[in-house]
């Protein structure tokens, strides 16, 4: 009741104190994937750009917005907190698959093997890339490190310093294209897979920023940050956090479209880019500025990817120590850091591969556990709606993970045959949205028992 007074009795916060904390979510949420995917999301969808585009958008930047909302509404610490309805078995299980893909497995070593590929490989001769990358991957978790080593300086370096001189940078590269543009995208050819489910691609492909497993991980770090500017009351932190995430997340969500948009041109120039967008973004660069490109894209990609990487890596470190605190903050940070290294350095096309699958998977959970977050004070987060609504996910999101393993593991004889029941029984498992209707049920059936149990 005193927090909630004294949050009554504050000024509401100050537009230099909204664009503080909104820089500094676009300065954690915007990444390595953040260039690359929407990009080659362009090449892919071709003519139906615009519909991939609002899927792309959706997964990409509302449901970003609603996992760093879900904190908020909750006051949760984190990703545990997000799925403790569901008893603390499950939590601990939920944050270590999400923080080992945010951490050392797939996100935070992508911070790098994308900088390196995209920015850096081009200036080093091929036969000295491999060395070029153990070397600059080093350096680039040991710069991590010590900038995530003190974890009060996070907001004043990421928001404040590195953000705006990003964002200069990319509006140059954006203003090239503006003015000269490499032709209309309206007229490109479609890849197969774009021609009848453009939107649901598009959606699928937002899968990869992994923003909305970030917002679970970063969310926590937001609202301390609009607690001590003074919104302390659930509901007014809730609204403060609303107002900076659209700041935020509407600047993110404009640089997507244009990224999608050069994608969708670059081919009246280029191929479609058969691995990820980096290569494409490479040629949009050169294309324009030739070296000066090159260079103008190595600085960029150093930039944002170092300012996502520090976000990983602390978010991974306080978490851990606090659920498993025999080793300290200082050493889970070490720790992640030095297996994000070894990991970057398999390179960045392994990495996709591998993270593709489990994303899959994950991301099901995710969007069940922030939905039902957002509306959890209807149902007072009764336990029973959670457990409904996640066993019905399950299977379908396993399925789903089936389906994306490589081809070497997902074309074997027993998963053919799962995938072939699954595609009969499950609706829309052809677009690998089967988890939707399932999900849907589960809630329905939890809300009427929770109903049915407050009766009596």
């Amino acid at each position: 009741m005193q927090e909630e007074i004294k949050d009554l009795n504050n000024k509401p916060l100050s537009i230099k104190q909204y664009l503080i904390v909104g820089s500094m979510l676009f300065a954690l949420f915007f990444g390595a994937g953040n260039l690359i995917f929407p990009i080659h999301l362009g090449q892919l969808s071709g003519a139906n750009w615009i519909p991939a585009a609002l899927g792309f958008l959706i997964s990409g930047v509302l449901l970003p917005l609603l996992s760093v909302l879900a904190i908020s509404i909750t006051r949760s610490k984190g990703v545990y907190d997000i799925a403790k309805p569901l008893g603390s078995g499950f939590a601990i299980v939920f944050l270590v698959l999400v923080h080992a893909t945010l951490g050392p497995l797939f996100a935070t070593p992508r911070t790098a093997s994308v900088n390196f590929t995209v920015g850096i490989q081009s200036f080093i001769p091929q036969q000295y890339a491999q060395i070029g990358m153990f070397i600059f991957t080093a350096i680039f978790f040991i710069t991590t490190f010590l900038l995530a080593y003190k974890t009060s300086s996070i907001l004043d370096s990421l928001g404040k310093i590195l953000n705006p001189l990003f964002l200069g940078l990319l509006f140059l590269s954006f203003l090239l294209a503006f003015i000269h543009p490499m032709g209309s995208a309206s007229t490109q050819a479609v890849s197969a897979s774009y021609q009848h489910a453009s939107f649901f691609n598009g959606f699928l492909e937002g899968y990869n920023t992994m923003d909305a497993l970030a917002g679970l991980a970063f969310g926590v770090a937001v609202v301390s940050a609009v607690n001590v500017l003074g919104k302390t009351n659930p509901k007014s932190n809730a609204n403060a956090t609303a107002k900076a995430g659209l700041i935020s997340e509407s600047l993110v969500g404009i640089i997507y479209i244009i990224l999608i948009w050069i994608g969708a041109t670059s081919l009246n120039l280029f191929k479609i880019s058969n691995d990820n967008g980096g290569t494409t973004f490479n040629q949009f660069m050169s294309h324009y500025l030739g070296a000066t490109g090159h260079a103008l894209l190595a600085t960029l990609m150093t930039l944002t990817c170092i300012t996502t990487a520090v976000g990983l890596a602390s978010a991974f470190a306080q978490d851990f120590h606090q659920h498993f605190s025999k080793l300290s903050y200082h050493q889970w940070l070490g720790l992640n850091c030095i297996v994000s290294f070894i990991i970057a350095n398999a390179g960045l096309n392994l990495i996709i591969t591998w993270s593709t699958p489990v994303l899959m998977f994950l991301y099901p959970f995710a969007i069940t556990l922030i939905l039902l977050s957002i509306f959890s004070p209807l149902f007072k987060r009764d336990k029973t709606v959670y457990m409904t609504t996640i066993i019905f996910t399950l299977i379908p999101a396993f399925f789903d993970m089936l389906v994306s393993l490589p081809p070497m593991i997902s074309h074997l004889g027993f998963i053919q045959d799962l995938i072939k029941i699954e595609q009969h029984i499950l609706p829309f498992a052809n677009i690998k949205m089967d988890w939707v209707i399932p999900a849907i049920v589960g809630s329905i059936i939890g809300l009427i028992i929770y109903k049915f149990k407050n009766k009596h």
